[in-house]
């Protein structure tokens, strides 16, 4: 029976425990949230620019004019940009559970439309976030009635402390390479450098491989299915050239403030220190969208409304979670379909 057919009766009856576990997991954040003094926002999801990372897909609709005149506008795959809009508006601790949409990508851990938890603390250092996430895992499995979150055959503890671990200590851990050798201050890379690095490893790449297709080999074989076994995993101060929305780090401009969260080898959130500057900020999403251009052929539009609004938001960080992730871990289920109230059908 395809997935299509999640509507029978005898699926449903065999979907729903998970289901209500999700509301459960749900109300148990909302509750979290409102004891922190966020306020949940409710983001448009319809915009100018669906996000400028090169590797992003959106869905793209015409928006009409009263006379007909077609606009072209995007489904967001972040509802970053609106948030990030009223933090320069004078909201200071903000949270949404947002729909967002991603084109391109379906599979066990990736479906076209999708639930985003994303929330910002304006003044508060990054590694608060962490401390945000480590709550988050307790809650959710509590919520579940769970004593653990689990993938596949792979099992982590939601009550016992992440591990901290850097890109850099990653790389040279589980791929034997020394990935800041390759990079410089404010985001250059040497894809050169970080060959020889991948060959001295015996690991495989594409002559055509840029210095970041080259990052991402490893992350995905070599380091990703490694992490968040046992213990959740944060992995910590990416590159620079990695993080085109977070600022630098204070004691290392070749990094930035962003981590992911990792649990059971599953990526859960992605959080940033944010990146404040509106001309470093076009200046990267602008070499991002040349970076899309030569691989797709196609760039997004700039949204100059947040550029403008980036001049006015006060030192903040932000995270977004893949709440349908979360709550598959939780429950044990074999796919975010299968904690999906109504998944989408395939194409």
């Amino acid at each position: 029976m395809t997935q299509d057919h999640w509507w029978r009766p005898d699926r449903h009856a065999d979907r729903r425990p998970a289901l209500m576990a999700r509301g459960r997991i749900q109300a148990a954040i909302r509750a979290w949230l409102d004891a922190e003094d966020f306020v949940e926002v409710d983001p448009a999801a319809l915009a100018v620019s669906p996000g400028n990372e090169a590797h992003l897909h959106a869905f793209a609709t015409d928006a009409l004019s009263d006379d007909g005149t077609p606009r072209t506008m995007y489904l967001h795959t972040s509802p970053e940009f609106a948030m990030k809009k009223l933090l320069a508006g004078g909201e200071t601790r903000i949270a949404a559970f947002a729909h967002v949409w991603r084109n391109r990508e379906r599979g066990v851990l990736h479906a076209p439309e999708f639930t985003m938890l994303e929330w910002y603390r304006v003044g508060a250092d990054y590694t608060a976030l962490m401390d945000d996430c480590a709550a988050l895992l307790r809650m959710a499995a509590m919520a579940a009635g769970s004593d653990v979150l689990r993938y596949r055959d792979a099992v982590c503890d939601p009550f016992v402390p992440p591990q901290r671990l850097s890109v850099a200590e990653a790389f040279a851990e589980h791929a034997g390479i020394d990935l800041l050798a390759s990079c410089g201050a404010g985001g250059t890379t040497d894809r050169d450098a970080l060959a020889a690095e991948m060959r001295a490893a015996g690991l495989r790449y594409a002559e055509d491989d840029t210095w970041s297709d080259m990052v991402s080999r490893v992350l995905v074989e070599r380091v990703e299915p490694r992490l968040g076994h046992g213990r959740a995993t944060i992995l910590d101060r990416y590159p620079a050239a990695e993080a085109a929305l977070a600022r630098p780090a204070a004691d290392d401009p070749r990094v930035a403030e962003r981590f992911e969260l990792y649990a059971c080898g599953v990526e859960l959130a992605n959080g940033f220190g944010e990146l404040t500057d509106p001309a470093e900020q076009r200046r990267r999403f602008e070499a991002e969208m040349a970076e899309k251009q030569r691989v797709y052929g196609h760039r997004y539009p700039l949204d100059e409304d947040f550029l403008a609004a980036l001049a006015l938001m006060p030192p903040a960080s932000g995270i977004a979670l893949g709440f349908d992730r979360l709550v598959m871990l939780a429950t044990a289920a074999p796919s975010i379909d299968a904690v999906m109230w109504t998944p989408v059908a395939r194409a």
